[in-house]
């Protein structure tokens, strides 16, 4: 945005949500933020387990899909 300082922001949290995305999705139905959030979801979780075949070329899909799942749930799993 012009004319505006922008905000200083931790690049480590990513949590935070910039003001132009924050507009965006405030036009956005509940429906179309929770179909954009499963999106990026899946898309991370996609990208993991590639990124754990590629680590691990020696674990099963059983291991695989266990340890994505345990880190896509911060060690709930």
């Amino acid at each position: 945005m012009e004319g505006k300082s922008p905000r200083q922001v931790d690049p480590r949290n990513l949590e935070v949500v910039d003001d132009e995305m924050a507009a965006v999705l405030r036009t956005k139905s509940g429906a179309e933020r929770l179909k954009i959030a499963f999106g990026m979801f899946t898309f991370a979780r996609r990208l993991l387990i590639a990124h754990l075949r590629h680590q691990h070329p020696e674990w099963t899909e059983v291991q695989i899909s266990g340890e994505a799942a345990r880190r896509l749930s911060h060690g709930a799993v």
